[in-house]
Formats: C-alpha cells, sequence, structure tokens
C-alpha cells in the first residue's frame, strides 16, 4: 500500500472493530488517533494510526483498560500483545477440544463462506440451538477471540466468522415457537457498542426458556431504550458489554438507564466487561456467563410466583 493512502472514520471502524464514537473519545481524551482532516474536512487516518489501533482491539479484547494502553508507543503495545498471545488459549489442531470445532476454523482460514454457514447450520440442526449455543458457539468464539489474540487472523476473517454466526443464530431465533407467558425481554447494546453476536445468543436462550423476546440489535440511545421498553412492557432489559466501551461508558449508562427505567423492570447486564464483575451498579444484576441465564430465569420466576413458560412444539 502506499504510504500515503488514508482512511475515513468509518473505514477505520469497519477494519478495527472500534466504534467511530470510540475513536473520537480517544481522540479527546488520551490524544490518540490524532487524524488529519481531508479537503472536505472530514478525519483521514494513516496506515500508521490504523495499525496502532489494530493493537490496541487485541489489547482490549484481552482485558486491557484504554486509559492504561492508549497512550503507549507501537512497541510497547506489541510487546503488550506478544504475551497476551503467549497467555491465549491454543488453536492447534491437537489441542482443540472438539473435530468439528477445528473445521469451523479451517472454513473461516479458507474463506469458504458458503461451506462455513453451511456446517454452523447442519451442527445446530443436530445438537439444537441450545447445546449449540453452549457447545459450539461459544467455545467457538473464545479460539476466534484467542487466534485474534495472536494475530493468527485478520480483523476480516473475524467479521467473516461473526457474520455467518449471526445469520445462523437468526434463523435458529426465528425458527423458535413464541412462548406462552413468560418474562418480555428486551435485547440491545449501548451506544458504541457494536459487537451483537453475544447478544444473540443470550437471545436464543431466552427465548428457548420461555421468554419473549424483542431484540433492537446493537447501538441504542439509552432514551430508545427506555421508550422501546415502556412500549413492550419489558420485565428485563438484557444488555451485552464487550471491553470497547470504557469504564465510565459502562457505569454511568447503566445508571442512566436505571434511573430511566420502572422499578419493577430489572436490568441484566452480560459480556466480557471487567468493570461490571468489580463495580456492578446498583440495581443491575451482572450475568459473568451464558449458563448463568437459567438461574436467573428461575429466580426472577420464584420471586414472582411464575412457573416456566411453555413453548409449542419444543419439549
Amino acid at each position: 500500500m502506499s504510504g500515503s493512502l488514508t482512511l475515513s472514520i468509518a473505514a477505520v471502524e469497519r477494519d478495527t472493530g472500534l466504534s467511530k464514537d470510540t475513536l473520537r473519545v480517544w481522540e479527546r481524551r488520551y490524544g490518540f488517533p490524532l487524524p488529519r482532516r481531508d479537503d472536505q474536512g472530514e478525519r483521514a487516518y494513516s496506515q500508521q494510526d490504523v495499525e496502532k489501533l489494530r493493537v490496541l482491539r487485541r489489547l482490549l479484547d484481552a482485558g486491557h483498560r484504554p486509559g492504561r494502553v492508549v497512550r503507549q508507543p507501537i512497541d510497547a503495545l506489541q510487546a503488550l500483545a506478544s504475551q497476551a498471545a503467549a497467555a491465549a488459549r491454543p488453536a492447534s489442531a491437537d489441542e482443540l477440544p472438539d473435530e468439528e470445532l477445528h473445521r469451523f476454523i479451517d472454513l473461516v482460514r479458507a474463506h469458504d463462506v458458503e461451506a462455513l454457514r453451511g456446517a454452523l447450520s447442519q451442527a445446530a440442526l443436530r445438537l439444537g440451538i441450545g447445546r449449540f449455543v453452549m457447545e459450539r458457539a461459544a467455545p467457538l468464539n473464545e479460539l476466534i477471540g484467542a487466534s485474534w489474540a495472536r494475530g493468527e487472523i485478520e480483523v476480516y476473517e473475524e467479521h467473516l466468522y461473526t457474520e455467518s454466526m449471526q445469520v445462523v443464530l437468526r434463523n435458529a431465533i426465528a425458527n423458535i415457537p413464541p412462548a406462552n407467558g413468560g418474562p418480555r425481554v428486551l435485547l440491545t447494546t449501548f451506544p458504541s457498542e457494536a459487537h451483537g453476536l453475544g447478544l444473540l445468543m443470550a437471545e436464543a436462550l431466552l427465548a428457548l426458556d420461555g421468554c419473549r423476546c424483542w431484540s433492537l440489535g446493537v447501538q441504542t440511545p439509552l432514551i430508545d431504550i427506555v421508550r422501546a421498553a415502556q412500549s413492550q412492557r419489558a420485565d428485563i432489559v438484557a444488555l451485552s458489554f464487550s471491553p470497547v466501551l470504557s469504564p465510565n461508558q459502562v457505569l454511568d449508562g447503566l445508571r442512566e438507564l436505571r434511573a430511566g427505567l420502572p422499578a419493577q423492570t430489572e436490568i441484566w447486564a452480560g459480556g466480557r466487561c471487567a468493570v461490571l464483575q468489580r463495580r456492578p451498579p446498583e440495581g443491575v444484576r451482572v450475568l459473568r456467563e451464558l449458563d448463568d441465564i437459567p438461574g436467573e430465569l428461575a429466580r426472577w420466576r420464584n420471586e414472582r410466583g411464575q412457573g416456566k413458560a411453555a413453548v409449542p412444539g419444543l419439549r
């Protein structure tokens, strides 16, 4: 590539997985990135900026906090990324926990989208959506993440996998019959949180457990989450978080959302966001893993004297 080539903020968002809002916040708060402006006054990011942002994204996924890494030079960041890669779960053929997972990884690396989606769909049909989420999607996400942390797959390959898994999960969810009764659950993510795969996995498990689910997709403004929860008479607002958001964005947003919702509407927060484990806000229930969902639903029903809702056609 030419050293003079620059990328727009939208292109950088697609390339790195870091949202536009995150890039602007880092520019203001940490002084990086500092893109020049093009002839139209729009931000224009250099290839060097993008390379550093890619490394930063890997470090965020490995659990590092933005305030401690964004200002560091690229050499120091690469050293941290190497340490994270050494600690990442190995993805060699001999160490993969399941031969089928190895086959999925091979299809991602071969860029065979049609075969990947077909293989994932067959696994979902064979196992059922609940087992597929827990025994295939969840460990596969970990393996893809470990490969990303080691620099073994590119951003576009991660996106290829994510989009394929989302297609399969959406199709499976659409085939779950609506429940009779059960808690009404609204699912979404905060602005700047573009990662929606965990949200889909949670939706599948919730729907299987007799919940009536409405998903707003990702990056919903807080006021619209409140309005949607009121409109749908939601019993639970379920949110997914990745390490991309800063701790203040997460905590301040949850406090604001809690203040805007009726007291009887629960907020459930899950995902790989360290601040939720360290300092869960008052009035928010933190689910550390997907398999926490059945227990939380049982508690919700017991507190309200409800039994498990029936899902027609499912045993």
